[in-house]
């Protein structure tokens, strides 16, 4: 069964239906007997019920607290909020089960995080004043000896503080790629796909990637950076828009509308897509992440795209007008 193939998302909301009944603890023979003639429907049904069962079992070896919230909802508008949420996540199996399980673990385990479409920001002990941007979770490690960040996953702003014990510790933010160490600084650091983004606004941070520890670059200020756990890649000019996220904004400067979207899309709970005979229209302004639906507004009114909501509006592809 390949669980790669598009289906229509009201099939899927279909699937996430049955899911949910026969998972209330109140379905029958009758109830069994109904889902099975859906499901022998057509090809279609047929694969959105594989994609139903494949999530099942993943949900299946989570633990209690976490996989039983999702699937036992009294009959109200939280239990259509829950079909509808599994809807979305039938749409993603098996390709982003990954990273459902992973945020929805660090948002459980993280010393410090933020959901989707949440900005927070806090203090340190030592003063270091950090910004968590959307979908966000660092650990901190603070003892006589080192001042560490963990980002576990989103993207962050630092302005580190100067150190007030009596021995030097250093200031570091370890991403899944390497080490960044701060230099008196004030920067920005992002986890994505196994890459880390870092820009330096102020003084200058040292990149250390994981596997290559011989391999070392001091980025300065008004420099941005990319680096894998082996490679550093060349500095360019930082731009102003990797922080325009503090102030609510996305901007896009002769974007590709697939890349823009992709971004959007981290601010926003659900799926949006963007039909192929679109997804090269560039696009340029100042969008709000605080409200992803007047984003999507607004590029309907700019460009020549229409954006198609199902789902309740957790499901948007954006397609020509």
């Amino acid at each position: 069964m390949n669980h790669t193939i598009a289906i229509d998302p009201q099939i899927l909301d279909e699937a996430a239906e049955w899911l949910m009944q026969l998972h209330e603890g109140a379905s029958n023979e009758n109830t069994r007997s109904a889902c099975e003639r859906w499901r022998n429907r057509s090809p279609e049904h047929a694969r959105a019920w594989a994609r139903a069962e494949l999530l099942m079992n993943k949900l299946g070896g989570l633990p209690f607290e976490l996989a039983m919230p999702t699937l036992r909802r009294p009959t109200n508008t939280g239990r259509r909020a829950a079909v509808i949420k599994l809807a979305v996540l039938l749409a993603v199996v098996p390709a982003g089960w990954g990273t459902w399980r992973l945020i929805d673990a660090k948002e459980w385990t993280a010393d410090h995080h933020t959901a989707v479409g949440e900005r927070r920001s806090i203090t340190l002990a030592d003063g270091t004043r950090i910004a968590l941007n959307t979908a966000t979770a660092i650990d901190v490690y603070f003892d006589d000896r080192q001042r560490t960040v963990k980002l576990r996953e989103g993207e962050i702003l630092i302005q580190t503080a100067p150190d007030t014990a009596a021995t030097h510790r250093p200031f570091s933010i370890n991403s899944i790629e390497g080490n960044m160490e701060a230099l008196g600084t004030r920067f920005s650091a992002r986890q994505q796909d196994g890459i880390t983004h870092i820009a330096v606004l102020e003084g200058a941070v040292r990149i250390t990637p994981k596997n290559a520890r011989s391999t070392q670059h001091v980025l300065q200020s008004g420099q941005q950076t990319s680096f894998t756990n082996r490679d550093i890649a060349a500095s360019t000019e930082a731009d102003d828009a990797v922080i325009a996220w503090l102030q609510d904004m996305l901007m896009a400067d002769k974007m590709r509308l697939a890349d823009f979207v992709s971004e959007l899309s981290r601010y926003r709970s659900g799926i949006v897509r963007v039909d192929p005979a679109v997804a090269h229209l560039l696009i340029s302004g100042a969008y709000p992440v605080a409200d992803t639906d007047q984003a999507l507004a607004m590029l309907a009114s700019t460009y020549p795209v229409d954006a198609v909501t199902r789902l309740g509006g957790r499901w948007v592809t954006l397609i020509p007008r």
